[in-house]
């Protein structure tokens, strides 16, 4: 009888662990990987237009992290939501939280748009008086805005994969579409191949036509491979109750990662009044390190349909587990990105064509900003716990206190004090405060929540 409800149970509840969590997460960490490849790929190209080019780029980052923030934290709820429903056998409460998702995203891409449409020069003309700095990130801006239904269909779509441990399908989507727009950046931005010159405006639309690709391809793995959730808009209608269930983790989560556009139009303000290539060399710095943070977000996304599953089975054994192979795993892959970034940092700055001014500004900046990567994995991972349990807004206390409390208003002050060259000591510092945070908060989770789930 034990090894039949085994056969019949999802492979969160019965797999060993490490095996589970590796066959989960790894298919999202190459997945991640070329994300992050592509991410480099398209500054790469813009880079060799002029460094204004480059630093619109960076100026336009807040409003795509808006996007990511948005869609991944309502996509991080409804996995939850999903995966707990499953562990819990409710199949039907489960489809409703999938569904209710793809209408909030939907609702998502339609606000976005016509907020870029209109909004676009308006964000850029409060950051620069520089005309070619704001045409480029008009341009870029409002391209990757009016069509960014690609992006958010994206998320949704493979976030209902990975609620159900279809991870495989989602690493092929993110791969092809990062591939696509990998191939279409050089073609489109200086207009090979017959294509018109677009330049900055190339790179936006080589990312959009990149995310409709794979939204489209992550849909028909749902139709056709995940039979435990079914896409039907026209049988699930909105529901208050499910969207509340979504959002009470997915707010936090949103407001999580849009702090972190607030923080890097923060850090851009401070940067400019030294000299944009301050605020290149910032740019440049967030696409290198998505090397090292994209493959612990793989992790990430590996980890919280397990822990979440796990949970709703009420298995407490199977969740420490999973929260201390992610931990162990997470700290290890910061470690090598330190490692890399502290011994390889000008051959990594050249690849975008670093002036000698860009070297003398990055290379110091780049080895300071990485000693934060030494306690990065552990707050990470602890973040996504919380989520995955169901408390969002610990993940988001953490949050404002890396990134408000503490990394702009420090950020600020060493700016006056010490000038430029210290700015960047305001990453470590906040990092070892979020840190300590994330120690005490999983210290509760552990005591109030998984340990009495096996009384």
């Amino acid at each position: 009888m034990k090894n039949n409800m085994n056969e019949q149970e999802n492979k969160m509840g019965v797999m060993p662990i490490n095996k589970l969590l590796i066959s989960m997460s790894v298919p999202m960490m190459l997945s991640m990987l070329v994300q992050a490849l592509y991410n480099v790929v398209d500054s790469m190209f813009v880079a060799r237009l002029n460094e204004n080019a480059l630093t619109a780029v960076s100026l336009a980052f807040p409003v795509q992290n808006l996007m990511i923030a948005v869609g991944a934290g309502t996509g991080v709820g409804v996995n939850a939501l999903v995966s707990r429903s499953l562990g819990e056998k409710n199949t039907e409460y489960a489809n409703k939280a999938a569904n209710n998702g793809i209408w909030l995203s939907i609702f998502s891409f339609l606000a976005f748009a016509v907020l870029s449409a209109f909004f676009s020069h308006t964000f850029f003309a409060v950051q620069t008086s520089n005309a070619q700095i704001l045409s480029y990130g008009v341009s870029y801006v409002r391209i990757i805005g009016i069509m960014s239904f690609g992006i958010f269909m994206q998320f949704i779509f493979e976030r209902l994969l990975q609620s159900t441990g279809k991870t495989f399908y989602t690493m092929i989507t993110q791969s092809l579409g990062a591939v696509i727009n990998i191939i279409l950046d050089p073609i489109m931005i200086f207009g090979l191949f017959g294509f018109p010159r677009l330049e900055v405006a190339g790179a936006a639309l080589a990312t959009v036509v990149g995310q409709i690709v794979a939204a489209c391809l992550a849909f028909w793995f749902n139709r056709k491979k995940n039979p435990e959730l079914h896409v039907s808009l026209r049988r699930y209608k909105l529901s208050g109750r499910v969207v509340r269930g979504i959002y009470s983790v997915g707010i936090p989560s949103i407001i999580m990662a849009s702090i972190g556009s607030v923080m890097t139009f923060g850090m851009n303000k401070i940067l400019m009044a030294f000299t944009s290539t301050a605020t290149a060399v910032f740019g440049v710095y967030f696409k290198l390190q998505s090397f090292v943070f994209m493959p612990v977000f793989g992790l990430n996304n590996g980890m919280v349909p397990i822990v979440s599953y796990n949970f709703g089975a009420r298995k407490p054994d199977r969740i420490k587990k999973t929260i201390r192979l992610s931990i162990t795993y997470a700290v290890c892959i910061m470690l090598i990105g330190f490692g890399v970034f502290q011994l390889m940092t000008a051959p990594l700055l050249r690849i975008f064509d670093a002036s000698d001014a860009m070297l003398e500004i990055g290379v110091p900046a780049l080895r300071i900003i990485s000693l934060s990567f030494l306690l990065a994995g552990f707050g990470i991972i602890s973040s996504s716990v919380f989520q995955a349990l169901g408390h969002g807004f610990l993940s988001l206390a953490v949050s404002v206190l890396r990134q408000l409390v503490v990394l702009l208003p420090a950020a600020f002050i060493l700016s006056r004090v010490g000038g430029l060259s210290v700015i960047w000591w305001a990453f470590p510092i906040s990092e070892i405060f979020s840190g300590t945070v994330c120690f005490l908060f999983i210290r509760y989770v552990y005591k109030k929540e998984i340990n009495p789930l096996g009384k």
